[in-house]
């Protein structure tokens, strides 16, 4: 029996040949390539700033730091969502204000973001869940109408003059919303390059902004350069040249640099990327077709206001428990099929357990959890695998649906 895994690499000559050379450059760590990821991003995204580092999380977390954010300080977080989303907020000493999802949605309940936001609320990371951008016109209606109360710990903060809009696009690469490029819609975006990630370097992130009025943009890339090379003035690459050995650490802080051996990877991943995401889509859609007819519910993926770079394909089971949500995962794993769920609600873990989150007080998260399962969705599926997968889980949802 042929196993189909969750979610595999999708690696080629392309991008053996590109590592080799960054290996046999005599250059691997930060460099000429992790500079021109950078740029090649930014022009893909539609943004003139971009930084690459070792991970969406090291994203998120220098540019909280960037913005003064720490001890005293509030940020909303969902409760639908993956442990980095709020766990960098704990990192710098703020507060995470952790919010209700919509029902039947994945996406934050908006009107009880804005009941929640006061003069300690400096920003809120929204998420683009499994690659579909959330409603980021209503995040800056509610952000710009609560401006008479935002209270600026820095300049950076002083120049947006509202509660900061940092997405987590950690799944959204090449997503669109409303025609625009998801990483130039948010004040701050931070995409995932992980394993698991539609376009990956194995470890590694990218962080997009928008230009603030009255902010150098190079001196944000700047400070993020210094947050993640140890505050040291000058990276490796300018310590090279002739005479150029002298540095000055200008702050106590962080090691999380991209590596040019990724960064080669990146590249030559996203010159593939268009046809990556042209394949997840079509896999989307067959999967949608197959299961028009039962009683699931389905991620919306494709629409006109929202296009989403497909990385998850989340299904509902209507009517399932837990348990048998759990069988049904158990059974598809004998037929061969790898299945995850996406998410379990951050209330339901120790760790925020012990802050002080009940899952009782997140009843849309929980009855969204609670019957979710995550397919197969990745370009090394073939379209004998889509149709197995499509058997395997018509098979399975009968089996369990007949035990009822």
């Amino acid at each position: 029996m042929k196993i189909i895994p969750f979610s595999p690499p999708d690696m080629t000559i392309e991008e053996v040949n590109a590592a080799s050379e960054a290996i046999l450059s005599g250059w691997i760590t930060t460099g000429p390539r992790t500079k021109l990821l950078e740029k090649e991003i930014a022009s893909f995204c539609k943004v003139k700033n971009c930084v690459c580092l070792n991970s969406q999380t090291a994203c998120s977390e220098m540019t909280l730091r960037l913005l003064g954010i720490g001890p005293g300080d509030e940020v909303i977080v969902p409760a639908y969502t993956y442990t980095a989303t709020c766990s960098i907020v704990c990192h710098v000493g703020a507060t995470p204000v952790i919010v209700d999802s919509q029902r039947n949605n994945v996406e934050m309940d908006y009107e009880k973001v804005a009941a929640l936001i006061n003069e300690k609320t400096k920003a809120i990371i929204p998420v683009d869940l499994g690659g579909v951008p959330c409603d980021y016109d209503k995040i800056f209606e509610i952000v710009n109408s609560k401006r008479s109360i935002f209270k600026p710990n820095n300049k950076i903060q002083k120049a947006i003059g509202r509660v900061i809009v940092l997405a987590d696009t950690a799944h959204a690469l090449g997503a669109k919303y409303k025609g625009r490029m998801v990483g130039s819609v948010a004040d701050f975006s931070s995409f995932s390059f992980h394993a698991v990630k539609n376009l990956t370097t194995a470890e590694g992130g990218a962080l997009t902004w928008n230009s603030i009025p009255g902010v150098s943009d190079e001196e944000i890339y700047h400070q993020f350069q210094l947050l993640s090379l140890h505050g040291q003035s000058k990276d490796a690459l300018s310590k090279t040249k002739l005479g150029s050995w002298e540095y000055d650490i200008v702050g106590p802080w962080y090691k999380c640099n991209m590596t040019d051996v990724l960064a080669s990877i990146g590249l030559a991943q996203l010159k593939r990327y268009p046809s990556i995401l042209k394949r997840r889509e079509d896999i989307v859609q067959e999967y949608n077709q197959a299961f028009s007819k039962l009683d699931v519910s389905l991620l919306k993926h494709l629409g006109e206001q929202k296009h989403s770079s497909c990385h998850l394909y989340i299904v509902r089971l209507d009517g399932f428990s837990t348990e048998q949500r759990n069988l049904f995962i158990e059974k598809m794993a004998e037929c061969g099929v790898a299945c995850n769920v996406h998410y379990k609600p951050l209330p339901m873990f120790t760790a925020y357990k012990h802050i002080g989150f009940d899952i009782k007080d997140y009843p849309n998260a929980y009855d969204f959890y609670h019957n979710e399962v995550t397919l197969p969705l990745h370009t090394c599926l073939t379209d004998d695998d889509v149709r197995t997968v499509i058997e395997a889980f018509k098979r399975c949802y009968s089996t369990i649906k007949e035990m009822q």
